[in-house]
């Protein structure tokens, strides 16, 4: 068994598709093809099931598709130590983070840690929360920054930042003119809400209990996978939605939306590590620029 025989079996598995896999991969189909059929002839074990035209991951390859991330991640992490001692002025280093991190506070941080570090291939990919965690956990990422809290004993959460979640409406919206709100009124809202494992639904849910509300009985309309789905539906109809101001701000600012007035206590932004893990010299260095931002 080979590290490309690894590769183009996650590949494929992710994406249970073999022309994408081979796309992103760089070969050709018959090639990832090919590999798979090596792989499962060679172990006699099918990974795979063949619907048809198509290609699904079958109960065998999802089993196994844990243990391949894992050997690439360590495979990945072994290479990045021999590069450090070897002294290379190269590196590289892979970060997650949540859809409002990502978009909105992390961006200046990496042009100032790119201009201080121009030989880091830096890979950022974006998720909720939770996708990040499980990330960091798995290896698939050095670094991790997310919005809430993350209980995991694989991980050391370190607080970096703060920002503040405001509830937002139509200018058209009653509540635009309110002067304040009551438990009541939050109970009866129609709500629209990111996807559960959002750090920004988490939080949400967090500060609505703290005013009394019951989960329970909220009434959710839609969820939405984005921030920017959710504030542009929100701006079109009578809905409620809860945003970071870093995202909601702007759209306020040009009275695109309306900030109700409800008092909401700041949420923090944590960069998570793993507590086991090697930690590259380019890891420990943006770590070191985060905690000055």
């Amino acid at each position: 068994m080979t590290l490309d025989q690894l590769r183009i079996f996650v590949a494929v598995a992710e994406r249970q598709h073999l022309t994408q896999a081979a796309d992103v991969l760089a070969l050709t189909p018959s090639a990832v093809s090919a590999s798979l059929r090596a792989l499962e002839e060679r172990y006699g074990t099918p990974l795979f099931d063949r619907v048809g035209r198509r290609i699904e991951v079958n109960a065998a390859g999802r089993i196994f598709l844990d243990e391949a991330r894992a050997t690439l991640a360590r495979a990945a992490g072994a290479e990045r130590v021999l590069v450090e001692l070897a002294g290379l002025a190269r590196g590289a280093l892979a970060l997650q983070a949540s859809q409002t991190i990502a978009s909105y506070w992390l961006p200046p941080l990496l042009v100032r840690f790119r201009e201080t570090h121009p030989q880091i291939d830096v890979r950022l990919d974006v998720g909720n929360t939770q996708s990040v965690a499980d990330a960091v956990r798995e290896g698939a990422a050095d670094l991790g920054l997310v919005e809430g809290g993350i209980d995991d004993a694989a991980l050391v959460a370190e607080r970096i930042g703060q920002d503040r979640m405001a509830i937002v409406v139509a200018p058209g919206h009653p509540w635009a003119r309110k002067r304040r709100l009551a438990a009541a009124d939050l109970q009866a809202a129609r709500w629209i809400m990111r996807e559960p494992g959002s750090g920004t639904r988490s939080a949400l849910e967090e500060m609505l209990v703290a005013q009394g509300v019951d989960l329970a009985a909220l009434q959710i309309e839609l969820t939405l996978p984005s921030n920017e789905a959710v504030r542009a539906a929100v701006m079109s109809a009578g809905f409620v939605a809860g945003l970071s101001e870093l995202v909601a701000a702007p759209y306020i600012a040009a009275g695109l939306l309306a900030k109700v007035r409800v008092d909401l206590p700041p949420r923090d932004f944590f960069l998570l590590r793993h507590r086991e893990r090697y930690r590259s010299r380019a890891a420990q260095a943006f770590e070191a620029l985060v905690r000055t931002a």
